[in-house]
């Protein structure tokens, strides 16, 4: 997380090879990668770029599935099954003979998901992933999100939605001018005011409203974050009060 231009793109860019880095040094799982090409840092390195059309292209949605998988190296039997299952699970089958460039924006960005995770890499990066996403496509992203992470994948996300990494998001790390400036459990992070103001982000809701129920009287605990814990918190404090 971090102001605009503040180089969390930049830096995401460089993990797959899309950029170079003009000085220092990056290492995937030990390996240093400035001889590896694009194609095959992308077998281990996928990234949804935060416009989906910025990585769309095929003709039809089975045929930008296919295309992703033409690197590894697998049978048109094995592709076939890979197509199918991912086109069932992100619901695209109906849409499969469709253009990309005639889906709805939330559509457009579920195959862009798509594209990626059907080459299973074991790291995911994803850029501005809720921007433009209603309720039900942000509980879809959460729900891929933790099957992925129980899978054994490293995610890596770029986001502004304080109050999305706030509740789903377990570690921070802020940048500001090319650098970072803080890494930690989100939850320290987020509710430091010192380094919310340096990086013009937003304190998150919960914590103005907690803010807001101790100027009126109700001593809320420091340790409860999510929306349940508050509502719960609240349920039985008026319980007890009435």
């Amino acid at each position: 997380m971090g102001q605009n231009g503040a180089g969390k793109t930049t830096l995401i860019r460089t993990l797959n090879g899309l950029i170079r880095p003009i000085k220092g040094k990056i290492f995937l799982n030990g390996e240093e990668i400035s001889t590896k090409t694009i194609a095959s840092l992308s077998k281990n390195v996928g990234i949804v770029f935060q416009n989906p059309m910025h990585q769309l292209f095929s003709n039809t949605i089975e045929e930008e599935i296919k295309f992703s998988l033409k690197n590894l190296d697998l049978s048109k039997e094995e592709v076939q099954i890979r197509t199918q299952s991912i086109l069932k699970q992100f619901n695209l089958e109906k849409y499969r003979e469709r253009s990309p460039f005639n889906l709805s924006g939330g559509e457009s960005k579920k195959l862009a998901l798509a594209s990626v995770i059907c080459r299973n890499p074991q790291i995911l990066i994803f850029d501005e992933p809720t921007l433009g996403q209603d309720a039900k496509e942000i509980k879809f992203l959460i729900d891929l999100l933790e099957s992925e992470r129980k899978a054994g994948k490293t995610i890596i996300i770029v986001t502004h939605n304080i109050e999305f990494s706030l509740e789903y998001i377990p570690r921070t790390i802020l940048m500001a001018n090319g650098k970072i400036i803080a890494d930690g459990p989100t939850r320290e992070i987020l509710a430091n005011k010192y380094l919310i103001s340096k990086t013009s982000l937003i304190l998150p809701q919960i914590f103005q409203f907690k803010n807001a129920l101790r100027e009126v009287g109700i001593d809320i605990p420091e340790n409860l974050f999510k929306q349940k814990e508050i509502i719960n918190f609240l349920n039985h404090y008026f319980e007890i009060k009435s």
